[in-house]
């Protein structure tokens, strides 16, 4: 079932600036929002710290980027090297 909601402007500019790009629909970045923002999964100063970083969309935009290069496999840095460093076998 597809709903109309009305919001302000103000909430609307805030909700663009949310979006990790362009074509994210506000369903998906409400339901993104709401998913990471669960009060009965986190405590005051949890939530408050994921606000804050849902709430930056060069940061999001910077996790997206990196999940999709480690699901391509790029690392950045060999595995090696960093088992290598951490000391691990």
């Amino acid at each position: 079932m597809v709903t109309t909601i009305q919001i302000d402007e103000t909430l609307k500019e805030r909700l663009d600036r949310l979006k990790i790009h362009y074509r994210e629909t506000y369903n998906e970045l409400i339901k993104r929002l709401v998913e990471n923002c669960s009060p009965a999964e986190s405590d005051k100063e949890s939530l408050i710290a994921t606000i804050e970083i849902l709430s930056d969309p060069i940061m999001m935009r910077n996790i997206k980027d990196a999940l999709e290069r480690i699901e391509s496999g790029d690392y950045g840095i060999p595995i090696d090297e960093i088992k290598k460093e951490l000391n691990i076998k």
